[in-house]
């Protein structure tokens, strides 16, 4: 059961703008930009931003109806995995977090009315997430490529098909406590800044991008943080 905690997370000022629903050009966007670098670079020198990745890969045994059955008699519910990963020989699972310290930053600046700073600094967290994303996608394509599969684009509880109710089964499936990743009693994610992932392998498997991914969400229309292109 890896565990990955050498993670380099580099940010884009655009990346945390976008995450915080600050679009277009103004005169407070510039204002905006230039305390988003200072924030970035403050989280950068106090080391508030731990990522770490925890991952297991299971070789699928079978699926019924609107389950899957994995090596060492596991199982997911969910009908994405028939419906997304049909021809997946294995499916790697995966949880994620960038800590708790950045967290506790935002925390602190609310409490002391500083919502501007407090706001920017949570589109850093969740700008962070995204990268470690990406991170985790790269770490399983390279697992995929060393048995000579490909690797799919990933999907996550809550999802489509995919029961928020499985993110216990998944955080139970790798070690997410040696990353310091729990459940809540309301079922929320333990630091709040994490996130678990399943990712299909086999000969052919399907991709999709951001913007992709956004277009079939039924938030699609509403949604502040919507991707309409790539960054």
């Amino acid at each position: 059961m890896p565990v990955v905690d050498t993670i380099n997370l580099n940010l884009d000022i655009s990346q945390v703008l976008h995450r915080r629903g600050i679009l277009g050009k103004s005169r407070l966007r510039h204002q905006v930009e230039s305390l988003t670098g200072e924030l970035i670079a403050e989280v950068s020198s106090r080391r508030l931003l731990q990522p770490r990745i925890a991952y297991e890969i299971f070789s699928l045994s079978g699926t019924v109806r609107e389950m899957v059955r994995l090596e060492g008699n596991h199982t997911l519910r969910g009908s994405v995995f028939a419906s997304v990963f049909p021809e997946a020989k294995a499916l790697a699972v995966a949880v994620g977090t960038i800590g708790a310290g950045l967290e506790k930053r935002v925390t602190e600046e609310f409490n002391r009315k500083e919502s501007l700073r407090g706001m920017l600094l949570d589109g850093i967290g969740s700008a962070a997430v995204d990268v470690l994303i990406e991170a985790a996608c790269r770490l399983i394509r390279d697992e995929a490529s060393s048995r000579g599969y490909q690797s799919s684009s990933p999907v996550n509880p809550g999802m489509p098909g995919f029961p928020i109710s499985e993110q216990e089964q998944l955080l139970a499936l790798v070690p997410a406590v040696e990353i310091g990743v729990r459940l809540s009693s309301g079922g929320m994610m333990v630091p709040r800044k994490s996130v678990s992932l399943v990712i299909g392998m086999g000969a052919q498997m399907p991709t999709w991008t951001s913007a992709e991914a956004c277009a079939r969400c039924h938030l699609a229309g509403t949604c502040p943080y919507r991707v309409h292109s790539e960054f």
